[in-house]
């Protein structure tokens, strides 16, 4: 589906009512854990992609080798 579609068929309303029930599942405690894993997983992904697209790197790397 279409990003666009998506946001406009989502309004604050609808948004109000989402992290509602998300609340009710999952309780107001295990909120900010769920946060906190989700952070350090796109900071993760974010240094591993850094990482790859960096082919300097590795020719440094092959330097320091030998």
């Amino acid at each position: 589906m279409n990003l666009l579609i998506i946001a406009g068929v989502i309004g604050p309303q609808e948004l109000i009512v989402i992290l509602i029930v998300v609340v009710l599942m999952f309780g107001g405690t295990k909120i900010p854990e769920l946060m906190k894993g989700l952070g350090k997983g796109i900071k993760e992904f974010k240094n591993a992609s850094k990482d790859d697209d960096d082919p300097t790197k590795e020719k440094d790397k092959d330097k320091i080798e030998k």
